[in-house]
């Protein structure tokens, strides 16, 4: 899930860089879909971290209850 998180923050990131370059204006990111794929960039990649940060706590948790027991 991480993963996919920051796969389509680069997605919507190309997709910014793509608009831009084909001659959209700041003012044309305003409507339509834009202002989600905008908020997708800055807000996906600390959810992931988010994401791994607790995926790898829960790890060293389960480990450590492991290793208690030997």
């Amino acid at each position: 899930m991480s993963l996919g998180l920051l796969i389509l923050a680069i997605v919507c990131f190309f997709a910014i860089i793509i608009g831009t370059a084909t001659g959209m204006e700041q003012a044309d990111f305003g409507a339509g879909a834009w202002p989600t794929v905008s908020a997708i960039v800055w807000i996906a990649p600390p959810i992931a971290f988010a994401l791994l940060l607790t995926v790898l706590i829960m790890t060293f948790i389960r480990r450590g209850r492991a290793n208690k027991g030997r």
